[in-house]
């Protein structure tokens, strides 16, 4: 796509709703579409919600989200360009509901959802694990947002800062991120429920959209509910997946409850 050439992985479950609603799964920086297909469990989502999943490779393994990360970011790789392309490409192949397309991404994956929600058009709702919003986003449309985050994440820490990583950014602090797209959304004020280490933050908004914070007292860069993988974690990166949460049933579970509603023209 472009001048580089580009790849992604695509699921397709045996019984496909019609049209099908599509989510784009984003790994996070050094893994893989196949790795995100293999770790994370949106196929087996998939077969239960009759959805399209795609899998797509940042470049060298990276996405550039706008002020992160490697060799993405440095050779200023176009990756809302990338995506916006995918998005078309798999909807010329299969019949994509326009009303129900979805991103979520892990850690730099989770960096470039929310670039995409700033920059296109295209999505009724993000889902953000690990991640944060980096950049200008002064005209963002209203989208439904969901965000997981543990709070004991070094890597991208929940209150912002510099992390423990050797990647040197100053992370903006996940709850005014919220606070950002609660605003853009004119939400109301959000109902707040705890059950363990699990906290969420729920906020309902105008035309059935929605902003929710999901927070794991304990738990670090990771996804949780992911298949354990300690060779593929430290080469990722990533802390061992907490166990307190399923994050793709949460947040599919979110997806399918948020349409986006009039649904977009292409």
């Amino acid at each position: 796509m472009g001048s580089l050439r580009r790849s992604y992985r695509l699921y397709r479950p045996a019984s496909l709703a019609t049209p099908a609603p599509l989510v784009i799964m984003l790994h996070g920086a050094l893994g893989s579409g196949r790795q995100a297909e293999a770790d994370y469990g949106w196929d087996a989502e998939a077969n239960a919600g009759h959805f399209v999943v795609a899998y797509p490779d940042g470049y060298h393994r990276t996405w550039n989200a706008g002020g992160c990360c490697g060799p993405a970011e440095a050779s200023h790789v176009d990756d809302v360009a990338f995506i916006t392309k995918l998005v078309a490409a798999v909807s010329a192949e299969l019949p994509i509901d326009r009303s129900r397309v979805y991103v979520t991404g892990i850690s730099n994956g989770g960096l470039l959802a929310y670039r995409l929600a700033c920059d296109t058009r295209l999505f009724a709702a993000v889902g953000a694990d690990s991640a944060t919003m980096l950049g200008p986003c002064p005209s963002p449309a209203p989208v439904s947002v969901i965000h997981i985050h543990g709070l004991a994440d070094r890597s991208i820490p929940y209150h912002g800062g510099y992390s423990a990583s050797a990647q040197k950014v100053d992370w903006p602090p996940v709850p005014g991120v919220i606070a950002d797209w609660r605003a853009t959304d004119h939400c109301g004020s959000p109902v707040i429920t705890t059950e363990g280490p699990v906290t969420r933050s729920a906020a309902r908004c105008p035309h059935g959209r929605a902003v929710d914070l999901v927070t794991i007292a304990g738990a670090g860069h990771q996804w949780p509910g992911a298949k354990p993988n300690p060779i593929g974690e430290r080469l990722l990166g990533l802390d061992p997946p907490s166990t307190a949460l399923n994050a793709t049933r949460t947040i599919w579970d979110f997806f399918a409850a948020h349409p986006r509603t009039p649904a977009p023209p292409w």
